[in-house]
């Protein structure tokens, strides 16, 4: 199966062409620049220097949440748009399995965080098996002091991954918890572990078409609370 994967959740951004579990290729930017700017240029690039088209694409994957809004938003946005002409099959990816997939060849506890803000990261832990992933948690907003009370009673060594790792690996050591950052080739979000999340979604019958694509927040938007704290004022 040919996949298309998008990566936008934070502040890298990355398109990947994969056959199955195979790259064929990969672009990545972590500049600055602006998701909406740099995203479908990237992919209309990747697409031509491999010599392939869309219309040979089978699936259309992105990392569909937790992460930043608006990053996500531009990422499923851009993702139904490319699906959307031809009826693609759609697959929403969960970003923190997607950064998981990096280190599925490790035995070992993986444990990928991005940074929530409100003193909370976006979490959720797996166990690499060698050649796959086994899911220990749900993606969820959890706080640092819930994270580390939770490690604390896993009890096992844990490898962190994801644009939050540093943070937490410095929590966490201080807090004589046994951690360790991935490789930083590793650490970062990347459509090729999209790609792979994309194909057990696939396996598993979990597609989606253009129209139902959506993002995943798992948190109300500052602009929501906002609104429902409002609410909730003039009721008193």
């Amino acid at each position: 199966m040919k996949i298309l994967a998008l990566e936008s959740s934070a502040t890298a951004c990355s398109a990947a062409l994969c056959e199955d579990e195979n790259l064929i290729a990969q672009t990545f930017q972590n500049n600055g620049l602006t998701h909406s700017v740099t995203l479908l240029p990237m992919v209309s690039s990747l697409l031509e220097r491999c010599g392939a088209s869309l219309e040979q694409v089978e699936l259309v994957a992105v990392a569909a949440g937790p992460g930043s809004f608006t990053g996500l938003r531009i990422g499923v946005a851009a993702a139904k748009g490319l699906a959307w002409p031809d009826n693609k099959p759609c697959a929403a990816c969960s970003t923190l399995e997607s950064m998981a997939w990096n280190l599925a060849h490790l035995e070992a506890d993986l444990c990928p965080v991005m940074d929530a803000r409100r003193h909370q990261v976006y979490n959720a832990r797996f166990r690499g098996t060698g050649d796959g992933l086994e899911r220990l948690t749900p993606d969820r907003a959890i706080s640092l002091d819930e994270l580390a009370e939770e490690l604390k009673n896993r009890g096992k060594p844990q490898i962190l991954v994801g644009d939050g790792a540093v943070l937490c690996y410095t929590t966490l050591k201080e807090l004589g918890l046994d951690v360790r950052l991935a490789p930083p080739h590793l650490r970062q979000q990347s459509a090729w572990g999209v790609a792979r999340c994309a194909l057990e979604l696939a396996r598993a019958g979990g597609l989606t078409d253009a129209a139902s694509l959506a993002p995943a927040y798992h948190r109300l938007s500052q602009a929501e609370r906002e609104r429902l704290e409002k609410e909730r004022n003039k009721g008193e």
